[in-house]
């Protein structure tokens, strides 16, 4: 049982963690693989919009520039956006204030923490927002004109998703970012795409990587986030070898308890022995007495922690803030390895105890 429901918690503590990088991630995303940036032509647009299992598809640019605000200044990743963009994702659920930007405009979204580190509020026309891009070139600068293109642009919203997401992007218009970058209009940084329910990934990665002469690098979003996911399923290993352990240790009480029932009934076992059943059947008696006890306690243990998990899914008994109930998930995936990890154990527990019955003890 305990086992069952910390791995119900894990799991939804993993998925609640994961939930803020995928509001910003998208299923599948294409960068370049050589430099930063790669050409899309109207026929290889065409082509996208033509998979049946791809639900959206964006355009963005993205670069760390430098932002300055009433005389603090922050270096942060600015992301060109197209109007396909809220299509392919969730950001436009968490703008926390204000409204999401127009296109060809120099309207953009900033990051709570950006906000709150720039003291930057919307809509203030008083005081600009500028937003330096160094130039492209070679030799001696001789003016901060020369080393950066310079623009104002106007904050009309801000999202907050976490707190790295929060400091990590200004979302403009994605000619407005293509223009300050000296990039031409078919000229990008990635392709993100949401895929419609029960895709198949692989195929499209492959069709993607093809139709791009496998000049661009096509990830999913846990390749997207190796880091975290790696992260996360240690975390998920190392809890599960720590409660197998603590199983282990408990079941040494099931070896203690059958080899003193096997003590207790050796005049039983020496009556049978002597009206002829072997030793291998004698074995069995306790080795079928230990594996019904360790799947009818593991059944009972696992029936407890289901009612369990879903009595907090479903009714949120314990909260992490007055909105915010602990997260579970309940999934067969989980059933499955708790009972195969008790019944394994308490299999081999019944066989250690069950190879006291030897003829030397009967004799």
């Amino acid at each position: 049982m305990a086992l069952f429901v910390v791995l119900s918690v894990f799991s939804g503590l993993r998925d609640f963690s994961l939930s803020f990088s995928n509001t910003i991630d998208p299923d599948i995303k294409l960068n370049a693989v050589v430099g930063k940036n790669f050409f899309i032509s109207p026929n290889q647009e065409l082509k996208i919009k033509n998979i049946p299992s791809i639900a959206s598809y964006t355009k963005v640019v993205e670069e760390r520039v430098l932002f300055f605000f009433k005389g603090k200044e922050i270096v942060t990743h600015l992301k060109g956006v197209d109007t396909n963009f809220t299509k392919t994702n969730v950001v436009l659920n968490n703008i926390y204030n204000g409204q999401w930007l127009k296109p060809d405009t120099y309207q953009v979204v900033v990051g709570y923490g950006i906000a709150d580190k720039l003291s930057l509020g919307i809509f203030d026309f008083n005081n600009p927002f500028e937003v330096y891009v160094p130039r492209k070139g070679k030799g001696v600068i001789e003016s901060e004109a020369e080393a950066f293109f310079k623009t104002n642009l106007i904050p009309v919203g801000i999202y907050a998703i976490s707190e790295d997401l929060d400091s990590k992007y200004v979302f403009a218009d994605l000619a407005l970012t293509q223009e300050l970058l000296e990039l031409k209009s078919n000229q990008i940084t990635g392709i993100e795409i949401k895929l419609k329910p029960n895709a198949d990934e692989k195929l499209i990665i492959s069709k993607l990587t093809s139709l791009f002469q496998n000049k661009v690098e096509v990830k999913n979003r846990a390749q997207l986030n190796v880091t975290l996911y790696k992260m996360l399923n240690t975390e998920n290993i190392a809890v599960y070898l720590i409660f197998t352990l603590v199983i282990i240790i408990a079941l040494f009480n099931l070896i203690g308890a059958l080899i003193m029932m096997v003590l207790d009934k050796k005049d039983n076992l020496k009556t049978l022995y002597n009206l002829g059943s072997e030793i291998k059947d004698l074995k069995k008696i306790f080795l079928l007495q230990g594996s019904l006890l360790t799947i009818i306690g593991g059944i009972i243990g696992l029936i407890l922690g289901i009612i369990i998990v879903l009595m907090q899914q479903h009714f949120k008994l314990i909260m992490i803030t007055a909105s915010l109930a602990y997260p579970v998930v309940f999934t067969i995936q989980n059933v499955l390895i708790v009972f195969a990890t008790i019944v394994s154990l308490g299999i081999i527990a019944s066989i250690i105890a069950s190879s006291r019955v030897s003829k030397k003890l009967l004799d």
